[in-house]
């Protein structure tokens, strides 16, 4: 038992028992029970050897959450959601052509986000409607709001009334995309078909007027620049784009669109001449881009309906 040992200075103070001896290499092992009980009543720490160590040891902290590479997809999108808030300020700025050269790396950066969460298998619900929130600023809000600045302001209230219908048709569009999730599985042959213009391909559409006005302006081409900056223009082509985001107009996904072997070098050919005009003049390859892509629906609905025919005429036999 301990004992209390006088001090010189006046209180007693509990004797602390000496460690005990551990069998072999003289360090302090373990208590009996008695001994753990005397430190008790005495009020002294009881040592242990054997804890002693185990308070030493230092566990690696572990974190629950996702892993990294789960949320690139959504950090992407979270760039592209700040390059078209960028492109609504340069548009402020009156900075034009960099408004556009925003929107175009919000659209590319759209066109990688879901595929690289498909590849490392990080889709999610959240990932969905971030990414459709994101797509009604960048290719809803943003072009409507950069052409109003553009071009359409000059006629004073009217004008923004285009801007309000192509923002409210991209919200319906993106609003029925989203409620397609939910429907079960299409028809096989309707996999390779969006329901009405997506939302990139419709804000490029929507920035036509301005991609062949900057052009104009670059050359020279005052009559061009004039028929491409009026308002009437403007706004018909808002429009008319709007009716194309909220039709049922079956177009073309190249999700697993399929090249001939006899297309391939002429493809890749004609992909290599446009990256080259694309970078030696921006506007006119993009206007170019438009005009085909307008020209390419009509094809798409041929190829929709003449597959729809042999899938049923299949199901018939």
């Amino acid at each position: 038992m301990s004992r209390d040992v006088p001090d010189a200075a006046g209180p007693a103070f509990p004797a602390v028992p000496p460690l005990p001896e551990a069998a072999g290499d003289g360090a302090a092992g373990d208590l009996t029970a008695g001994d753990r009980a005397a430190s008790a009543r005495a009020g002294t720490p009881a040592w242990d050897g054997a804890g002693l160590r185990r308070r030493r040891r230092r566990r690696r902290p572990r974190f629950k959450g996702p892993s990294f590479n789960r949320m690139i997809p959504n950090l992407m999108t979270m760039l592209g959601l700040c390059a078209g808030l960028t492109g609504m300020r340069f548009a402020l700025d009156g900075r034009f052509a960099a408004a556009a050269a925003a929107l175009l790396v919000a659209a590319c950066i759209d066109g990688l986000d879901g595929r690289l969460a498909r590849l490392l298998k990080a889709t999610s619900r959240f990932g969905a409607e971030f990414d459709s929130l994101a797509d009604f600023l960048c290719f809803g809000v943003a072009p409507a709001f950069i052409l109003y600045l553009w071009s359409l302001r000059s006629v004073g209230s009217y004008g923004f009334v285009p801007c309000l219908v192509f923002a409210v048709c991209m919200a319906l569009r993106l609003a029925r995309f989203n409620a397609q999730l939910n429907d079960g599985p299409a028809p096989a042959y309707a996999y390779n078909f969006f329901t009405g213009v997506p939302a990139p391909a419709g804000a490029g559409l929507a920035l036509f007027p301005m991609f062949l006005g900057l052009e104009a302006e670059q050359q020279g081409w005052d009559r061009v620049w004039g028929f491409a900056h009026f308002p009437l223009v403007c706004a018909v082509v808002l429009v008319g784009v709007a009716m194309l985001l909220v039709s049922t107009l079956p177009v073309w996904s190249f999700k697993n669109f399929k090249v001939p072997s006899y297309y391939v070098l002429p493809l890749l050919l004609g992909t290599g001449v446009f990256a080259a005009v694309l970078v030696a003049d921006p506007w006119a390859a993009l206007a170019a881009l438009g005009v085909v892509y307008v020209g390419m629906l009509p094809f798409s609905v041929r190829s929709f309906r003449r597959l729809r025919h042999d899938a049923e005429r299949d199901d018939g036999e």
